[in-house]
């Protein structure tokens, strides 16, 4: 069981089909994006790593990140995504804590990538370098093979008491998300766009895995961040997006909704469906992005040890005003996610 099969199997059905975008442009075709991660794989085999080697993405939001992303899933290899905020002492620190023998940055978070010591290697993913690095040379025509419990991402939580801790997330674990999204969060198809405006290294990206098993598009915003204007922009130029937002950012989107003056029926030419989670939502803002913006909202919960698939507020459990619970259940996380079993402690 290897996640790189998944785009494996999407390069071979639909080869010609737009996969990744840059802003409203597209970058990459389901076979480029395998044909570059075949390449990235064989890459870091030739440079001595050895497959369950630790590969960190210190980036911002860009097109390579995804290719990165499977690259190094295709040789068999652990990614280790990490905040771009975090200061480069932090990141050192993982470096050295996940023993990581490669690294890729981008220059606007890395200026100068000999800052970032004991590494086999630093790339730029910005540098010309890097475009002949992934678009030349041989490629990795076998998947490595790896175990479902095998290690696929490793997750450094936020250290909020002490030092990060490295969670070993498994391909199994990966798959079994991919697959709970569907049936618990929202339906995908292959017409439909994911935007990453919140971190990749997070959530955002976590949910490029169903949205490639349905061969969805991905868009990173041209910003690489989060900016409301730009997404309704998008949802516009390219469909309505699905994407992961904290709390935060749902206002900001909100926000923008009503400075524009848009009625729900039109914010859904921009928005398909906005899953939020991350920290907690407060009734009367949920109660207002409904008003403003229609349901188009599903809440997650989930931790670093079980990401994404803890327990859902479907946009069903939103809308149904008449429960007599309903406020209730607006303040909740939802109900446990269908591979999950949640319980409580006593005492």
């Amino acid at each position: 069981m290897n996640l790189a099969h998944l785009l494996q199997r999407k390069a071979l059905e639909h080869p010609d089909r737009p996969a990744i975008f840059s802003g409203s442009q597209p970058v990459a075709t389901h076979a480029q994006w395998a044909r570059r991660a075949a390449r990235i794989g064989a890459r870091l085999l030739a440079a001595g790593l050895l497959p369950g080697d630790r590969v960190v993405l210190f980036m911002r939001n860009h097109p390579r990140y995804l290719e990165l992303l499977f690259g190094t899933w295709w040789a068999g290899l652990v990614v280790v995504p990490v905040n771009a905020k975090l200061h480069l002492r932090e990141v050192q620190w993982i470096v050295e804590n996940a023993g990581a023998r490669w690294v890729f940055v981008t220059s606007d978070i890395v200026p100068d990538p000999a800052e970032l010591t004991g590494l086999d290697g630093v790339m730029d993913v910005d540098s010309a370098d890097c475009d002949a690095w992934m678009d030349e040379g041989e490629c990795l025509e076998e998947i490595e093979d790896r175990a479902p419990d095998d290690t696929a991402w490793l997750f450094y939580t936020s250290g909020t008491t002490g030092r990060p801790k490295g969670v070993m997330i498994t391909h199994r674990n990966l798959l079994t998300m991919g697959l709970g999204y569907f049936n618990d969060v929202d339906p995908v198809d292959a017409g439909d766009a994911i935007a990453y405006a919140a971190p990749m290294s997070h959530g955002a990206g976590l949910y490029a895995i169903p949205h490639l098993m349905a061969g969805a598009r991905h868009v990173v915003p041209a910003s690489g961040g989060f900016d409301a204007t730009e997404l309704f922009e998008l949802g516009r130029a390219l469909g309505p997006l699905s994407l992961f937002a904290a709390p935060t950012i749902v206002k900001r989107i909100v926000d923008e909704a009503e400075a524009q003056g848009l009625t729900p029926d039109q914010c859904g030419h921009s928005f398909k469906t906005i899953v939020y989670g991350g920290a907690p939502m407060y009734a009367a803002d949920i109660r207002r992005a409904l008003r403003t913006m229609g349901p188009r909202f599903v809440q997650i919960y989930g931790q670093g040890e079980s990401p994404m698939t803890g327990t859902a507020l479907s946009r069903a459990h939103l809308a149904d005003t008449a429960h007599p619970r309903h406020e209730a259940r607006i303040a909740s996380v939802g109900v446990a996610q269908t591979p999950v079993t949640a319980r409580g402690r006593s005492g």
